[in-house]
Parts: C-alpha cells; sequence; structure tokens
C-alpha cells in the first residue's frame, strides 16, 4: 500500500493493488480523503477505465463535455451524486465538488466490469450511474461496511474479499476480447481494426458485437481513446504538436487537433495550459502514469467562463465572452505531503 498525507491535515490518499486473482482486471483501489476548504473543478478525460466510486462522505458534480460527433453537445444541467460508476466513454467529463470529499474508488478494466457487475456493457456504455441502479443494493453496502472500519488496509482488504466473491459468480470475459483490447491498448489504437478482428479468429461484425457486449464501445471507438491517451502523454511531455500528431498515426496536426478538441472539448492549445505540474502532486492524475485530468479555476465566474468559452457546457449566468475580460484563475494546491510505503505492493 502506497500512502500520502498532507501534515496540515488538508487531504490523505491511499493507493493499493488488487489481490492476484482479481489483476488484471481490476487494475487499482484508492482512498481519499479531502478537505480542501475551496471548491474543486477538474476535467476528467477519457482513460480507458470502468471507474466504481464508492462515497463516504460528499456529493460530487458532473457535467459532459466535448460531443462524438463533431457537434456541439446539447445536455442537461450536471447531477449531483454521491457514489457512482462511469463506463468506457470518448467524451470527457468535468467534475465539481466543495472540496470535502471522502471514499474510495476501485479502476477497472471494462471487461472486468462486465464480469463483476453482470450486465452487458452496451447497456451502460458512455454513461456515468448511480452503480446501485445496475446491480442493486450490494454496493449500498459494501459502502457501508467500508465506511465503518478504521483504516485503508482494512477497506482494501474488504474490497479484495467483496470483489473476489463476485468474480467468482459473474459471467465469464471472452480472452479473445481480452487479446483484442490489450493489442489496441499496445499500439495506441494505431493498429488496423480488421487486422485485430482477423487474428481473434472471428469476422469483423462478431469481433464488434463481443466488443460491445464485454467492453461497451466498439473497437473503433477504443482505438480512439488509446491514441488520445497516448497523445494527451506525449504533449504533456512536451513534444512538439507535429511530432506527436505523426507518433499518434495522426493524417496531420490538424486532424490531431480535431480529434481532442471532439474527445475534450477544448483544442490541444487551451487544454494543455490548464495542465498543472504534476510531478510531486498525488491529488492530480487518478491513474499513474496516464493524463486523465485538468485542473479547472476552483472560484470566481470570470475564469470558469473562459475556459468553457466554446459553449461546449452550458456557459453559467453573468459570464463575458473572451475579449471582455474574463481571465482564467488558475490555481495549484501547494503540496506539503508526507508521503511513504506501507509494506511492499502486493
Amino acid at each position: 500500500m502506497r500512502y500520502f498525507a498532507d501534515p496540515y491535515e488538508a487531504w490523505e490518499l491511499a493507493w493499493a493493488r488488487p489481490d492476484q486473482r482479481l489483476r488484471p482486471g481490476v487494475v487499482q483501489y484508492r482512498g481519499y480523503r479531502l478537505s480542501l476548504g475551496k471548491p474543486r473543478r477538474r476535467l476528467e478525460v477519457p482513460d480507458g477505465a470502468v471507474t466504481l466510486v464508492l462515497s463516504f462522505d460528499g456529493q460530487l458534480r458532473t457535467n459532459d463535455i466535448g460531443d462524438t460527433s463533431g457537434r456541439r453537445a446539447e445536455r442537461a444541467p450536471g447531477e449531483h451524486r454521491s457514489s457512482l460508476l462511469s463506463a468506457l466513454r470518448t467524451r470527457a467529463t468535468l467534475g465539481e465538488h466543495s472540496g470535502r470529499m471522502y471514499g474510495m474508488e476501485v479502476t477497472l478494466t471494462p471487461w472486468a466490469a462486465y464480469t463483476l457487475f453482470g450486465v452487458a456493457m452496451h447497456e451502460w456504455a458512455e454513461r456515468i450511474i448511480d452503480p446501485a441502479d445496475l446491480v442493486g443494493g450490494r454496493v449500498n453496502q459494501l459502502t457501508e461496511a467500508l465506511a465503518c472500519l478504521p483504516d485503508w488496509e482494512q477497506r482494501f482488504r474488504l474490497l479484495d474479499t467483496t470483489l473476489g466473491l463476485w468474480w467468482e459468480k459473474g459471467p465469464a470475459y471472452s480472452p479473445r476480447v481480452v487479446w483484442a483490447w490489450r493489442e489496441l491498448l499496445r499500439t495506441a489504437g494505431a493498429v488496423p481494426i480488421r487486422r485485430v478482428s482477423a487474428q481473434t479468429g472471428w469476422g469483423w461484425r462478431q469481433c464488434e458485437n463481443r466488443f460491445l457486449q464485454q467492453i461497451g464501445l466498439p473497437p473503433k471507438a477504443v482505438a480512439r481513446i488509446m491514441r488520445l491517451h497516448r497523445a494527451l502523454r506525449l504533449l504533456s511531455e512536451g513534444n512538439t504538436a507535429t511530432l506527436t500528431a505523426l507518433a499518434c498515426s495522426f493524417s496531420d496536426q490538424a486532424h490531431m487537433s480535431r480529434e481532442i478538441r471532439r474527445m475534450t472539448g477544448f483544442p490541444p492549445s487551451r487544454l494543455l495550459p490548464a495542465r498543472m505540474p504534476v510531478a510531486a502532486n498525488p491529488l492530480h492524475d487518478r491513474i499513474p502514469g496516464q493524463v486523465t485530468s485538468f485542473a479547472l479555476p476552483r472560484s470566481g465566474r470570470a475564469g470558469l467562463c473562459e475556459i468553457l468559452q466554446d459553449n461546449t457546457v452550458t456557459r453559467p449566468q453573468g459570464c463575458v465572452a473572451e475579449g471582455a475580460g474574463a481571465t482564467p484563475a488558475r490555481q495549484a494546491i501547494t503540496m506539503h505531503g508526507n508521503h511513504r510505503d506501507k509494506g511492499e505492493d502486493q
């Protein structure tokens, strides 16, 4: 288990790897307690994972951003949730909370979510839902049991035990689907989809149907997510847009910019400045080694309006357009935290 804490008790985070029988489908556990004193807004980009959030205290407001068709999205106002379950998604989400949150997060591959929850993934693809709506009261019972335990180590053990039971009772995933998923991950979505289908031994249509059942999206959509991963990582590391587009198999830089905007709501020139320095910031990306999150202003309407000026989300009342005095108010949480490892990762 890895543990981080702020000496001023503003936050604590704990990570653990799941039991070996659940890996690699169950990727990681994360526990968090935040008492930041100010609201927090983050843009969560498509990350290729299914996320189960089990909340002990606090609510998260979520808004969809981006438009997979290239058109501006019409959407309902943001929803407030405690616990939530986020499927594999091809568009970004704006998450907002008061600064006070306490709970746990389980990161899953889609095919592992299919086995754990026993529901075809296409039935809730691209959505963020209340987990009880999908699997009933067992998630609420697990959340209550976790909240009653005194420390993170005991909570991680209970997750291992409970998810292990769900795993044994769930439908089996196809090893051929898992192989195809890993091939798309390995190549960052650059491999031709028909080649992947042929190597599974299925026809193209049968492969797509199996992906819809056990992943939630067709292989082409999964490839888009994998390619976005690589592009954002390379750009965040300081690589030029031209070289990044070439490395990620985009036809040119303009093609890459259009795709990033479709999936995140912003072109790279506006998205990357919102990226906080993260080298020593355990509060930032939710999945180690991936670019998952971008900080947005936590206070002030003007700064938020400038970042959201493209109207991919509803502009709050009173916002002014760019050029009319709106200025982004970027603030970073100063890390004064202590870090220590508790034993070896399992």
